[in-house]
């Protein structure tokens, strides 16, 4: 007799061996990292730069809008993929909707180029 649950069993099997694997690789690096720390070693580090100002500054506008604008470019160009794998089934038709797809963000990155959502100096 088969229980309702019976398809779930894979499910829960590996969800808890990815349990047990977090735990287990969590206490490998416990026990086998280094544990000689020093003042150098736990001081903040941040490219090579000495840490200014505060982290609870407010940062300006531009830099959550140019980070928006990477992933609505970067998930744009994820639809690359799909259609270049099925390039040759697709013709004509499919490269022609590329060109207009790749045309509007072509449009999109220069109409926000100009108005200058890239710029950092300002």
């Amino acid at each position: 007799m088969d229980s309702p649950l019976a398809p779930y069993v894979p499910l829960a099997v590996v969800l808890l061996l990815a349990g047990v694997l977090a735990i287990v690789i969590v206490g490998v690096a416990a026990a086998l990292g280094p544990k000689r720390p020093s003042a150098i070693k736990s001081e903040n580090f941040e490219c090579g730069s000495e840490s200014t100002g505060s982290a609870r500054q407010r940062f300006a506008v531009k830099f959550y809008v140019v980070a928006l604008l990477f992933i609505v470019f970067d998930v744009e160009a994820v639809f690359l993929y799909p259609w270049a794998v099925n390039f040759r089934s697709l013709g004509w038709f499919g490269y022609t909707e590329m060109l207009v797809f790749a045309a509007t963000l072509v449009v999109g990155l220069i109409y926000i180029w100009k108005k200058g959502a890239l710029e950092w100096e300002h």
